[in-house]
């Protein structure tokens, strides 16, 4: 099924989206990140969206779309024989699995990680059988290449990510960093000072987060899965380092994992909310006094940038994806090291200190936007364009 498609124009590049992993409930990450990169294409250039439901719409900006196979589906390695009859120039997937065979256009494939070879459990609400593919897939490393190089390029997330594929020789394909940003409700619900803080003095900057300093709650916010990579147990050590303080839990978690984390607390206070809608997410972070994560392994971190958009400080475990992020904002930690996280969270109880690691994250942040992103996003879409027709240059975007 397709909806009502606009005509892109003589000589526009005819540019499609991989939309189908938007989330039809709660955005996860790869979600949020086609979203928010949809949104700010679509005011540059003409594009058109690829869904496998309709109900991803809703997440989506209202453009021109198309609906295809689901990315899970047994027809996803020739998903192309669908794609191609809507005679794209280029497709962008924010994914490395869309399927290749057959097609006649231009493609850009994302790798954001490589977790899952060194942490090979797979997401536990995948399907049976794409759980037992999915391990499968990360035994070696050829059919990450094969995958990449069937591309005309690839996207990563971030400058960590690009030389870990570097590292692995993963692909032959030019690799660009397209950053992750904050969902614009975070900028909108940050304090009016947020927008200007970049145009501020660091005086100015730090005089501002002062002012909020006295009013922040002592919570703490961990976002994220609770799968063992995610060393969420070092956080819970903390916590019983942290008299007065409490660790709120934002996404769902299970019995058996909510029973262990609770037994390490000890006298820690923890709260689950067990998947907190965005608005209560937003509420709660704006407060706290820090955002906190423990992980061994990251492609990005877009919690740490929506915290800082916020003027929340960040105390995280120290690997090189998050220094890339969060820079002079973190307080970088050992992951294991329970009383480290927790000095790390003593030493914001300082207001002037609060306010002064407030001021940093609000800068930090600053160098994570949707909009730049695009921008990005679209130069490379453009040249394999460009080069798929011949070298002609495409129209100006407008």
């Amino acid at each position: 099924m397709t909806g009502a498609v606009a005509d892109a124009g003589f000589g526009t590049p005819r540019v499609l989206v991989d939309c189908r992993y938007v989330r039809t409930g709660r955005h996860d990450g790869i979600s949020r990140y086609t979203a928010g990169l949809v949104a700010e294409l679509a005011r540059l250039h003409p594009v058109e969206l690829l869904v496998s439901d309709e109900r991803q719409l809703a997440h989506l900006p209202d453009l021109p779309w198309h609906r295809v196979s689901g990315p899970t589906s047994w027809r996803e390695p020739f998903v192309a024989r669908q794609v191609r009859r809507l005679r794209p120039d280029v497709v962008f997937s924010p994914m490395q699995t869309m399927g290749s065979w057959g097609r006649d256009y231009g493609l850009v494939l994302t790798l954001h990680d490589l977790i899952y070879y060194r942490h090979p459990a797979p997401p536990a609400d995948l399907p049976a059988g794409v759980r037992l593919l999915w391990r499968a897939f990360h035994l070696a490393w050829w059919p990450q290449r094969l995958l990449l190089d069937r591309a005309d390029a690839v996207v990563t997330v971030s400058a960590t990510t690009r030389a870990l594929i570097a590292a692995h020789r993963l692909t032959r394909r030019p690799v660009t960093v397209v950053t992750n940003a904050a969902d614009p409700a975070f900028a909108a619900s940050a304090p009016p000072v947020a927008e200007a803080a970049v145009e501020h003095t660091v005086e100015q900057t730090v005089e501002h987060a002062a002012q909020r300093a006295a009013g922040r709650t002592r919570a703490l916010v961990y976002m994220g899965s609770f799968m063992p990579y995610k060393n969420v147990a070092t956080l819970a050590r903390a916590m019983a380092r942290l008299p007065g303080h409490e660790l709120h839990l934002m996404s769902r978690v299970a019995p058996a994992e909510r029973a262990r984390l609770t037994a390490l607390a000890g006298p820690g206070r923890l709260v689950f909310h067990d998947g907190a809608d965005d608005a209560t997410y937003r509420r709660v972070l704006a407060s706290a006094t820090a955002l906190v994560t423990a992980s061994r392994d990251e492609g990005f971190g877009i919690p740490l940038v929506e915290a800082m958009t916020l003027g929340v400080p960040v105390v995280v475990s120290d690997i090189p994806v998050f220094r890339e992020v969060a820079g002079a904002a973190g307080a970088y930690v050992a992951p294991d090291d329970a009383e480290g996280f927790a000095r790390a969270v003593r030493a914001l109880d300082d207001d002037a200190t609060w306010a002064e690691r407030s001021a940093q994250a609000r800068r930090e942040a600053a160098r994570f936007d949707w909009a730049a992103s695009a921008r990005v996003l679209l130069a490379e879409l453009l040249r394999v364009a460009a080069a798929r027709s011949g070298g002609r240059q495409p129209a100006a975007p407008r």
